[in-house]
């Protein structure tokens, strides 16, 4: 039909109603979960080969991700450099959003070779966090984009920063609203000064230092 395309942020659902709620400037206050995962050392993979080179590099990550995200009901928020920042939202993922976000990073984490006897072909750190954000419409102009917003993406962001290669960091409201199973998981405490402890707090006030570690 004319005017109707599939949506570039998930290429599974058609993107018109998305840009009305976008050119609307809509959006709500949500429970959903975000997943942040970065290339580690890339830096130094940039010094080791060329530009082109390094572009192509980045480019088999980007659809490699996009790919594996989109499969799992996510929105493919945004790539920047290095690093994919996807959104997990009951309307697209369902209920079971914070179970795709987890199993979404252990895709990308075998995708990658993370976890595999070999070096992996791209080095590959992720946190999951999940929580109430506000997911809608941010920006003006033709600048406007639907993304998240919130302590919960500023937490996620952290965890990814913090997760060494092959490491996937998920808070304990994640892991719990995902039923993980964390017997055989790494228990964290306390959490890296780079994520900020003090700002991790639970309904009743008292801090969340739990985190859980797992290989692909």
């Amino acid at each position: 039909m004319v005017g109707r395309a599939p949506w570039d942020k998930n290429h599974h659902y058609c993107g018109v109603c998305f840009t009305v709620l976008q050119n609307l400037r809509g959006g709500a206050e949500i429970e959903c979960s975000l997943l942040f995962a970065d290339v580690r050392g890339s830096t130094r993979l940039a010094e080791q080969m060329t530009p082109s080179a390094f572009r192509l590099l980045m480019a088999r990550f980007y659809e490699m991700a996009s790919a594996v995200l989109v499969e799992r009901d996510a929105i493919v928020d945004k790539f920047v450099g290095d690093e994919v920042v996807a959104i997990f939202i009951p309307a697209l993922a369902g209920d079971v959003h914070a179970a795709r976000a987890v199993a979404a990073a252990r895709a990308l984490m075998a995708a990658t070779g993370n976890g595999a006897r070999e070096e992996p072909w791209l080095p590959l750190g992720a946190g999951v966090h999940t929580g109430v954000a506000f997911v809608g419409s941010v920006g003006e102009g033709r600048a406007a984009e639907l993304t998240a917003l919130g302590d919960v993406v500023n937490i996620a962001a952290r965890l990814a920063s913090a997760a060494g290669p092959g490491e996937i960091l998920c808070t304990n409201v994640a892991a719990t609203a995902a039923a993980l199973a964390t017997d055989d998981l790494e228990h964290r405490r306390p959490l890296p000064p780079t994520c900020h402890a003090d700002s991790i707090v639970d309904d009743h006030g008292v801090m969340e230092f739990q985190l859980f570690f797992t290989r692909s």
